[in-house]
């Protein structure tokens, strides 16, 4: 998709501090951390959300968690722990249309959500 920031960012086309890469899936850094450690791991095809997914798409969503998992270990928060957060539509304040895991750490989190 030729307007969204995350393809852009997956492409080399925008600049993005990318922690980790493959033929799948892209790990980057999030621009307007919410954590001392904030990470959005993406699916490199263009999903624009988890409503969008579709059966052929299992393994790439475990691609997701499994990247979230070593990318946590990468930074150091494996340990101490983290929070993966997946924001759907509107309500739930998704500001970019491609499906992404928020990695969160670094600190101790508030509790409760929402």
């Amino acid at each position: 998709m030729t307007d969204c920031i995350f393809c852009k960012i997956i492409a080399g086309d925008m600049s993005g501090e990318i922690l980790y890469q493959d033929d799948r899936v892209t790990a980057f850094k999030d621009i307007n951390p919410a954590a001392p450690v904030h990470v959005l791991v993406v699916p490199n095809r263009h999903i624009p959300s988890v409503r969008d997914a579709e059966a052929d798409d299992r393994e790439l969503l475990g691609d997701l968690l499994l990247t979230a998992r070593q990318v946590a270990e990468d930074q150091g928060i494996m340990d101490s722990g983290f929070r993966l957060i997946i924001n759907n539509g509107p309500n739930a304040h998704q500001e970019v249309s491609h499906l992404h895991v928020h990695l969160l750490g670094g600190q101790r989190m508030r509790h409760p959500m929402g």
